[in-house]
């Protein structure tokens, strides 16, 4: 039997191109994961059932076509281990591999090519446990996003106003924080800023903290010479060097161990870099743009960031809004998306439906746009006709608020919980816990105010105030309960 603690680190790999499955091979294991290797499905089902039930972290399955055979393969693994987080690689860019990905229940997949980093990313995502509903992870990394101001659609004033402000700091040079929720769009805003920026044509790249240890984000970041510490059997050059002249891109700077932001901090007021083990320095000249989805000021103040950094960082700060506050940018969005997506898939032209429109208003969408874009998705993937109807949307009408048609009305699953804790380990505010809770019963008790606010101990005047403060107010005055 295979020890517990391996068993959470290992990846069982299926592949039968040899040069691919050494390549994956080799970047999982450089980060502390045990692969083991099966040429087909067949072979990797006798692989899990030899685990005699501890069951290995994740499956990922190179080289996926859709081809009739390989869906047969899928579902077969899918139906022996239906827990089993399973990571497709795919060579095709085309947006129906989304739509075909969500439809056989793959848990997340990645285009060829692709850096190691995101690799690991994609894999700690899939093992990290459950999402948002319906949330498949980032589709920025799935097929094309505009990178432009004119592709990001709203009317909202305060989304209006970040735009606003992003395109004036796009002229200059100097660095840019944009802060806002997981899932708003921060990135892509970023991506615009700078593709209507003086350095549009000069070097570009993009690193995400969570996908680093302190040391390897260190390596990445300023670079090492041959021999720097051990298994550094050669030179590499930092990210900050390869982009002088140009433009770097870190997401979820907030993330950053507290030691490296310090060395950043010090590159940035001499505007030098100093690989490790290097015996001079190198004149750096790259213009930063950086995400947090927490409010570095506030991080600052309780000792979690470092202040010459977070002063540095923000000499352009975007603040980019929650969808909840944007409920009626949902219509415009929504078309937007599903023509991105028809355009990369080739496929049918779909249109959204009214009722349709009333669900997504309806809920309050904690993972923002990005978990639209995924119950979106999911939707096209169930729709055989011409239009997106409530229909389609049946897992977010468990949750929204219970105005819907009566027929869409169905409890929530048992296994439903309230998430307790944020993304870095800290617990979540207790008026989000709280809000989270309400709306579980509201979709449990299928929108019987009197039942919720006996179950909840509380009463109903006191219920109403509360739905009134997460922004539920379409319970007409009479009926009430």
């Amino acid at each position: 039997m295979v020890p517990l603690d391996v068993v959470e680190r290992l990846v069982v790999l299926i592949g039968s191109e040899q040069s691919e499955v050494r390549r994956v091979t080799s970047s999982v294991s450089k980060f502390g994961w045990r692969v083991a290797c099966a040429p087909d499905h067949v072979q990797a089902l006798a692989l899990l059932d030899s685990l005699q039930g501890a069951g290995a972290a994740a499956a990922i399955l190179d080289g996926w076509s859709a081809a009739p055979d390989e869906r047969e393969a899928f579902s077969e693994l899918r139906r022996h281990h239906p827990g089993l987080p399973i990571l497709l690689l795919t060579s095709s860019g085309d947006a129906s591999h989304a739509i075909d990905a969500m439809r056989i229940g793959a848990t997340d997949y990645l285009i060829k090519p692709f850096a190691p980093d995101r690799l690991l990313g994609a894999l700690r995502r899939v093992t990290s446990g459950p999402k948002a509903l319906g949330e498949l992870q980032p589709l920025s990394a799935k097929f094309d996003i505009p990178a432009h101001f004119e592709g990001m659609v709203g009317t909202d004033t305060q989304f209006r106003a970040t735009l606003a402000r992003a395109a004036m700091a796009a002229r200059g040079c100097g660095h840019v924080l944009a802060e806002g929720e997981s899932g708003t769009g921060k990135t892509m805003l970023l991506r615009a800023l700078h593709a209507a920026s003086p350095r549009s044509n000069a070097p570009f790249k993009i690193l995400n903290m969570r996908s680093y240890s302190e040391n390897s984000l260190r390596s990445v970041l300023f670079g090492h010479e041959k021999g720097a510490f051990p298994g550094a059997f050669s030179k590499q050059v930092g990210t900050l060097q390869s982009c002088h002249g140009g433009t770097l891109l870190l997401q979820e700077v907030n993330r950053m161990p507290l030691a490296v932001q310090q060395e950043l901090a010090a590159s940035i007021e001499q505007n030098k870099v100093r690989p490790l083990g290097a015996g001079h320095s190198f004149v750096m000249d790259v213009r930063l743009l950086t995400t947090s989805n927490q409010p570095l000021s506030e991080l600052t103040e309780t000792g979690r960031f470092d202040p010459a950094l977070q002063k540095a960082l923000n000499a352009t700060w975007l603040h980019m809004p929650p969808l909840r506050s944007r409920i009626g940018d949902i219509p415009a969005l929504a078309r937007s998306f599903l023509a991105r997506v028809q355009d990369h898939a080739s496929s049918r032209k779909l249109t959204i439906n009214e009722d349709a429109y009333d669900v997504l208003r309806s809920y309050e969408w904690p993972s923002n746009i990005r978990q639209l874009q995924s119950i979106l998705l999911k939707a096209m993937a169930t729709c055989g006709g011409a239009a997106l109807t409530a229909s389609h949307l049946t897992a977010l009408a468990e949750v929204a608020v219970p105005e819907l048609p009566q027929e869409l009305r169905r409890r929530v699953p048992e296994q439903t919980g309230v998430q307790i804790f944020e993304e870095d380990g800290h617990v979540r505010r207790l008026e989000q816990i709280e809000a989270d809770v309400i709306r579980l019963a509201i979709g449990h008790y299928q929108g019987r105010l009197t039942e919720i606010a006996r179950r909840l101990g509380i009463g109903r005047s006191t219920l109403y105030r509360k739905l009134d403060g997460i922004g539920i107010h379409t319970f007409p005055e009479q009926g009430r309960g």
